[in-house]
């Protein structure tokens, strides 16, 4: 991947294979289970602000799967040249690619079992070598962007 800032846009070079990685990265949002999500359990609160945050949090999930699914189908979205393709963001797409990627990474993580250390070690099979692959991958683009962002 080959990033250009362009004033306020990035130009991004993604070689063919990096693209098809992206997009089927992006396919997979949402990856964090609404399970994850729990109000502080030291409070006493009611079980309607539980159920409160549980459906902000499927509206919010679900406006954004929408959103993943609009940008990916916007045939203008990845240019096509020789060696892959060109994708231009502007610093607020950066930024939301940034959430979602970083979604797909640790809900990736914690599809593996959320392993402390040697994650190298953790158990990979053909159930869980696709949830390692995303991590990574995600963590990749996450990083390429967040280098960028500098």
């Amino acid at each position: 991947m080959k990033i250009v800032r362009t004033g306020d846009q990035f130009l991004f070079e993604l070689g063919r294979r990096e693209q098809q990685w992206l997009v089927d990265l992006l396919n997979r949002y949402p990856c964090v289970s609404p399970a994850r999500h729990h109000l502080h359990r030291s409070t006493r609160l009611p079980d309607s602000s539980q159920r409160l945050l549980d459906e902000a949090l499927a509206q919010q999930r679900a406006t954004t799967k929408k959103q993943v699914q609009e940008w990916l189908s916007d045939s203008r979205r990845f240019e096509q040249i020789e060696t892959g393709c060109r994708v231009v963001l502007s610093g607020s797409e950066v930024e939301w690619l940034l959430q979602v990627l970083n979604d797909i990474r640790v809900g990736s993580w914690i599809l593996l079992g959320a392993p402390e250390e040697n994650l190298e070690r953790a158990l990979l099979n053909k159930k869980t070598a696709s949830h390692f692959l995303a991590m990574e991958m995600a963590g990749h683009f996450e990083m390429q962007m967040l280098e960028a962002l500098k």
